[in-house]
């Protein structure tokens, strides 16, 4: 997320610590340069003038100047204002009489129909009964997909073949209200383009049912383009909030941080990624924070909470500390890191030099890692996992013919192992005074 314009402003601001006292004349360097990077991430022109303005009014005033530590202070000026241009975060309207009504709304190809299925798995693990609606009776297989990601993520999904969309949505609400739903997630139709048939139909579903939400479905990967889509439903639909999709992305991300400002709908929640536990409540204090290159510690203890259990973590972490962990609990943690999402998206949440360190390593080298590391682990018996002083050179050999590697990667993955283990034994002994060095 925001890769090159995270790295843009981590030299910008690298540079500016090392200037110590502050002028006006390198406040003003400093802005020309962070405008600069802001443009090129793709955020819209007026939105980039604002906020540089509102930074070097408050950067050449007395809150700078009689800062202990100028640079400092300009970050955190930088990162306050990008917090108030992102917008405040805005949670789903689950308000009144249940069941409540959620339309999601969008161009063809921005997600809608995955964005369905993640919200309602979203939904699900808090609590709500919830059905989704195939409203989509247009795209070829769009309703099939719906029916395949709701068995994924143990959702029903209601259809009728031959009903049109606005009969349809009703017919799914009274269903949903006899049946105890709490949330009805309606997947409409989308276009290549925004045209009068589509804009009709959506107005027509309102009509039958009253939506709490009309969340719009973008693709952040469009760039400005989605400063257009969002103002054309806006005008034409009551939209209450907006779903970014693919941040996951190498996109710019300028819309991101754009759209908010320039069309006044909320964002509510962010794609990252393809597989269905990938979508996050929208938190602009986070989202500025991993712009800036600060990492997002919060996201990243949500993620890992959500994969780990939180007995089988403390038991593990007790194996570690009393030198008894085995390749086996190896293989459980590689396991339970997979549930946290692609690797890539930990690493950029790590924050401070961790986060630039981790900007370093390659996330799909660091993927085939762990999948060299689970496929040695996996062609072991389960004797081999629990007691590795067994692996002899012809134990070594099977394993490595079964995992398709080489007897060299068996070895270095049993070497590490090793030396693994003898760090967290001397972190027990010592309590944590002699901390070996793991790196240089």
């Amino acid at each position: 997320m925001f890769e090159n314009l995270t790295q843009r402003l981590e030299t910008i601001f690298t540079n500016l610590r090392r200037r110590g006292k502050l002028s006006a004349e390198d406040v003003d360097v400093v802005m020309r340069e962070v405008r600069l990077a802001l443009l090129e991430a793709d955020v819209h022109y007026s939105v980039v003038k604002d906020f540089i303005a509102r930074v070097r009014e408050r950067a050449v005033g007395a809150e700078v100047s009689d800062a202990l530590n100028p640079a400092a202070q300009v970050i955190k000026i930088v990162h306050e204002e990008l917090v108030a241009t992102l917008g405040q975060p805005a949670p789903l309207n689950l308000n009144g009489p249940k069941p409540w009504a959620v339309m999601l709304v969008g161009l063809q190809g921005s997600g809608k129909t995955t964005a369905a299925a993640k919200l309602a798995r979203l939904l699900r693990a808090q609590g709500e009964r919830v059905l989704m609606v195939a409203a989509d009776p247009y795209r070829p297989a769009a309703v099939k997909q719906l029916q395949t990601l709701g068995e994924r993520v143990g959702v029903p999904v209601f259809y009728e073949a031959g009903v049109k969309p606005p009969d349809l949505a009703a017919k799914a609400f009274d269903q949903a209200a006899k049946g105890g739903y709490s949330v009805v997630l309606i997947d409409t139709a989308g276009r290549s383009q925004l045209d009068d048939a589509l804009m009709t139909e959506l107005r027509a579903i309102t009509a039958k049912i009253t939506p709490v939400d009309i969340l719009l479905v973008v693709d952040s990967m469009i760039g400005q383009e989605a400063l257009r889509v969002a103002q054309g439903f806006r005008d034409s639909v009551s939209l209450t909030g907006l779903i970014m999709t693919k941040m996951e992305g190498d996109s710019r991300g300028g819309a991101a941080i754009s759209i908010r400002n320039v069309t006044s709908v909320p964002i509510k929640f962010l794609g990252t990624g393809e597989g269905v536990e990938a979508i996050e409540a929208y938190d602009p204090g986070r989202m500025a924070s991993r712009i800036l290159g600060m990492g997002d510690v919060i996201g990243l203890i949500e993620k890992a909470q959500s994969a780990f259990d939180e007995k089988e973590a403390q038991d593990q972490a007790e194996k570690l500390l009393s030198g008894s962990f085995t390749l086996e609990d190896f293989a459980n943690q590689l396991r339970q890191v997979r549930k946290m999402g692609p690797f890539a998206q930990i690493l950029e949440m790590l924050p401070g030099q961790f986060g630039q360190a981790a900007r370093g390593i390659d996330p799909k080298d660091a993927e085939r890692q762990l999948t060299v590391t689970e496929a040695i682990i996996n062609s072991m018996t389960r004797q081999e996992r629990r007691d590795p002083d067994i692996l002899n050179a012809s134990r070594r050999r099977r394993i490595a013919r079964g995992s398709g590697l080489e007897v060299q990667d068996v070895n270095r993955l049993i070497k590490q192992f090793r030396e693994a283990q003898k760090l967290f034994k001397t972190i027990q002994k010592t309590g944590g005074k002699r901390m070996p060095r793991l790196f240089g």
